[in-house]
């Protein structure tokens, strides 16, 4: 990065909405926005912003952006009651996550909206503060053919969010209004924006996570972005900024992998791997390896130690092994068909928000322990356990040093419901550097 695009990124501003535990947050920072305000509902998600030093606004404090150096004020409470007028033509970034589900198929198709959609609330944002660029991640599930629409309608709202639906009018009439206005191509440009929407695996940029979202991106039309050219650097980047599948196999075929782990990996656990493995070497895409679980738990950002392991028998609840935070075990972990652990050598499974006997297994680990199966000789049992809140931040790739408030419940949920720090990142770099190169954002 240049010193005049370090000096560029220090000038930018970020707003973020649906704050959640911070996951986006951090990312947006850690691309050169300054956090000017920061709004979260969740009382325990609160706390957590508060402890990585957000400053909570007494309520009813009308929020206004903060000073060079000042803290980010945090706006507690419901988005639908904040107020953004001190915010308008101060923010290069808004950015959230706002919530959607449940949709109900049949809501929809009458045009009732579940109250929980957040959408309608980034879109008065947007029409408040006029922000030059928004991001919004979301699940992938909107893109299913019944709510395909919707989703459609969505992107619509985004590109004309200063065409406001009529109250009492239901979506699909404000859908045909937004398509007219599309079509005649007579909106000021300086209230309409261009979209990109991008469907991601988190493990494809980074993460040791499969989770498949949703991100819109949208610019404002009169900055002059080359919407073509950031549609390219984030769905089409250089091979060498990718991670894939495919890499990760030919590393672990190659021998790269385990020499990565060497001496940990205990040789039966290697030979049960490379069983699973094509018997060809597959072709060389260019891509690094996707990142797995074990690497997560090494340690995948710069200066992270590996993380301590936790004995079978030390599952006590309270016990943080080798003095990290939240690397407590717990105990009582299952499996059985359908709610199978992670595997070491895998990306994780999507994290979610909840803490024991989510679907699938989710919060479960696999572990490079094993024992004979009585009465099948020759055959074994790999052992299990919970996996702690600190391996669920690691790959969600939260840093270690940011804190998680509540219970170990509350912060399992927190840690399901964010977007991935690198995920968040990627995406931040790239508004950052379309915005950089606009003509007329100078």
């Amino acid at each position: 990065m240049s010193e005049q695009r370090e000096e560029q990124n220090r000038r930018r501003t970020s707003v973020e909405l649906f704050a959640g535990a911070g996951g986006l947050a951090q990312a947006v920072e850690l691309a050169g926005f300054r956090p000017l305000l920061v709004n979260e509902h969740a009382p325990r998600a609160c706390q957590t912003l508060e402890a990585n030093d957000y400053a909570l606004l007494p309520a009813g404090t009308k929020p206004e952006p903060p000073a060079e150096g000042e803290k980010c004020p945090l706006v507690a409470g419901d988005v639908q009651k904040v107020d953004f007028d001190r915010f308008e033509g101060e923010v290069d970034l808004l950015a959230g996550g706002p919530p959607c589900q449940p949709f109900s198929l049949g809501g929809i198709a009458k045009g009732d909206e579940d109250k929980r959609n957040m959408f309608p609330e980034m879109f008065r944002a947007i029409r408040e503060i006029k922000p030059k660029a928004v991001i919004c991640e979301n699940v992938r599930g909107l893109l299913r053919p019944s709510f395909r629409e919707y989703f459609d309608y969505i992107k619509l709202e985004l590109e004309f969010p200063f065409l406001e639906r009529v109250d009492g009018t239901d979506w699909k009439t404000h859908l045909a209004t937004l398509e007219k206005a599309k079509k005649r191509g007579d909106v000021d440009p300086a209230e309409r924006y261009e979209v990109v929407m991008t469907e991601v695996n988190a493990a494809d940029y980074g993460v040791p996570q499969i989770r498949n979202r949703v991100i819109l991106v949208a610019f404002r039309a009169n900055l002059g972005v080359d919407v073509e050219a950031f549609r390219k650097s984030v769905q089409e980047p250089p091979a060498e900024e990718w991670y894939s599948e495919t890499a990760l196999i030919r590393s672990m075929m190659l021998g790269d992998y385990w020499r990565r782990h060497e001496p940990n990996i205990p040789p039966d656990v290697r030979a049960r791997v490379e069983a699973r493995l094509p018997k060809v070497l597959p072709d060389d895409d260019g891509r690094k390896p996707w990142r797995t679980l074990r690497d997560a738990l090494q340690g995948i950002r710069h200066g992270e130690d590996p993380l301590p392991v936790i004995p079978l028998h030390e599952q006590d609840r309270k016990k943080e092994h080798g003095g990290v935070a939240y690397h407590v075990g717990w105990p009582n972990a299952r499996k059985y068909d359908g709610h199978t652990p992670n595997e070491m050598d895998r990306p994780a499974k999507t994290v979610k928000a909840g803490v024991h006997g989510v679907p699938g297994g989710e919060s479960v680990i696999e572990l490079d322990q094993r024992d004979p199966i009585p009465g099948k000789p020759g055959e074994w049992e790999y052992r299990y356990r919970y996996m702690t809140v600190r391996e669920t931040a690691r790959v969600m790739t939260f840093p270690d040093k940011w804190k998680l408030e509540g219970p170990r419940g509350e912060k399992m949920r927190q840690l399901g419901n964010a977007v991935p720090v690198m995920l968040g990142e990627f995406f931040s770099n790239a508004v950052a550097r379309a915005l950089d190169a606009a003509p007329e954002d100078k």
